[in-house]
């Protein structure tokens, strides 16, 4: 099990009701945690249009997790 340290944002923010937590998690990878994260608080965006980082670099869902990272699942941003 790993430590990890997460943060919300936008839509994934108000839908968990936090902007940040700290877990223990089974997950392997940022990919693994999303899913993980996505069935426990029904997040509603799919995995594929939310970017990760890891310790303040963008990674791919398949990075593996430490304990200690800091990881931020970031939705996709509208506006002009």
């Amino acid at each position: 099990m790993a430590r990890v340290h997460i943060q919300y944002f936008a839509l994934l923010r108000e839908q968990r009701g936090l902007r940040e937590e700290t877990l223990e998690t089974a997950a392997a990878t940022a990919g693994a945690l999303y899913a993980e994260l996505a069935a426990r608080h029904r997040f509603t965006l799919p995995a594929e249009r939310i970017r990760a980082a890891v310790n303040d670099e963008f990674v791919a869902n398949a990075v593996a997790l430490r304990d200690g990272d800091r990881v931020v699942f970031i939705p996709p941003v509208a506006g002009g």
